[in-house]
This record gives structure tokens, C-alpha cells and sequence, in this order.
């Protein structure tokens, strides 16, 4: 592993606490990554209104990965590359939230969407990514499975309770690898912290995937290293010892 010149970090479950507040701890070692001249950006599912909140409190500079990569901006304002659902996919995956009686969620360029929303729905719709709520694992197995039969998706969760749905190719990591190419910068060169599923693919294709200590087992697993919770400043633990420390 060569020098980490990128670090890419989910926000919620990784960066953030469980009051989706950024510890001081962290904030401390973001600033000093930064000032060793180290980019970070976020990674997230969230879309970038609710994004730009955090990009603004640490007063960074750098893109921003949203929607799980289907959005990635050069700034909270400049949106740099957009990967869409078309609307007959949206209403296949709507259909079978009804015929399984779920909960549903939607990120959309305008909203999110949800069933107390969804009659605000048209064909102009710009649809980012669609997502099911759901206790019950084998449940969740079944829609994982009729969503396959619908097409060649990216299916992750960001909870263990949920399935979210991207289109093809549209993961976290294709998101990371477009800012690498704005930076010229590998993969090689990333370290990236996550916590579930969403973050799986950036894990692997970095040069040092860090899962937090309160990551989902299957993310723990993959990853090439552990580090403390979010609710241990995690994220500051990861960047002094695989970054500062090797600066």
C-alpha cells in the first residue's frame, strides 16, 4: 500500500455519532489530514441538501459522493456526473413494495418519497434511488430476489433492515473512482471507512477499506482493517494510524 492521498468517509454510522453530530476528535483529524495536504471527501446514501450541512461544518473543498454514487458534485452546488432509474423500473419496484405490503423510501433530484408522497409522483420524476423497509429478513431475501428478476441492479442496504436499489454499475465505489480521476489519483492511493453494505464496494476496491467497530459482520469481514465505533471517534483512530501515522 502507497501513501493515502484520498480518504472517502460515510457519514452516518461512520463519521457521525449516534446524534449524527462529527466528534471533536474527528474534526481534529480531518483538519490535520488535510493540512499534510490528504483530500477527504463523503461517500454517503444521503442525498446533498442534508449532505452539504456536514460538508459545510468541516469547511471542506473537496467533491461529494451522494445517493450511494448515483450523484457525485464537485461542490454542494456543482454537480459533477448523475446516474438515474428509469420510471418503469420505479414503478416495477413500487409494485412489488405493495405486493409484499412494505414500507418504501425513494431519493429523487427533488425529494425523497415515501407512500405519503407518492401520489406527488410524475413521468418527469428524476428517480436516484429506490429502497425497502423491512424487519423481517426473509422478506427481505424475497424482494432482493424480485428485484434481481427486474434487472441487473446494485442492491446494498444501509441498515440491516432495509434494501436500497441503484442502477447498474452505481455503487460508492464508482462514485470514489470518479473523484480519483478529477484528482488523478488509483484506488490504490483511497482509504475508506464505512459501516454497511453501501459501503462495501469502496472497501475492497481501496487501497485500505476500514470498517467501524459497529459495522455490520459482513463489512468487518471484507474489510482489510477494524477500527473503534462511532461512538469511539472511530473515523480519527482509522486516519492517525493509517494516515498521519505513515505521513
Amino acid at each position: 500500500m502507497g501513501r493515502i492521498k484520498l480518504i472517502a468517509l460515510d457519514l452516518d454510522g461512520t463519521l457521525l455519532n449516534e446524534c449524527s453530530e462529527v466528534s471533536e476528535e474527528n474534526r481534529k483529524a480531518i483538519a490535520e489530514a488535510r493540512s499534510r495536504g490528504v483530500t477527504v471527501i463523503v461517500a454517503t446514501g444521503r442525498e446533498v441538501r442534508s449532505t452539504k450541512l456536514y460538508w459545510q461544518e468541516l469547511s471542506l473543498d473537496s467533491p461529494i459522493v451522494t445517493v450511494n454514487g448515483s450523484e457525485v458534485w464537485t461542490s454542494p452546488d456543482k454537480l459533477h456526473k448523475r446516474h438515474t432509474l428509469d420510471s418503469g423500473t420505479i414503478r416495477a419496484f413500487h409494485h412489488i413494495s405493495q405486493e409484499e405490503n412494505c414500507h418504501f423510501f425513494g431519493h429523487t433530484t427533488e425529494a425523497i418519497i415515501t407512500p405519503n408522497n407518492w401520489n406527488d409522483v410524475t413521468e418527469e420524476t428524476v428517480w436516484l434511488k429506490f429502497g425497502f423497509d423491512s424487519e423481517d429478513p426473509k422478506q427481505l431475501e424475497r424482494i432482493r430476489h424480485k428485484v434481481m428478476n427486474v434487472g441487473p441492479f446494485e442492491i446494498t442496504n444501509s441498515q440491516p433492515y432495509n434494501i436500497e436499489v441503484n442502477p447498474p454499475g452505481v455503487s460508492k465505489a464508482s462514485g470514489v473512482r470518479e473523484v480519483c480521476d478529477l484528482y488523478a489519483l488509483s484506488m490504490s492511493q483511497v482509504m475508506a471507512v464505512g459501516d454497511s453494505l453501501n459501503d462495501k464496494t469502496m472497501l475492497l476496491e481501496a487501497g485500505i477499506g476500514v470498517a467501524m467497530g459497529n459495522a455490520q459482520d459482513e463489512v468487518k469481514r471484507l474489510a482489510k482493517a477494524v477500527t473503534g465505533s462511532n461512538m469511539e471517534d472511530g473515523v480519527a483512530q482509522a486516519i492517525r494510524r493509517y494516515v498521519l501515522d505513515l505521513c
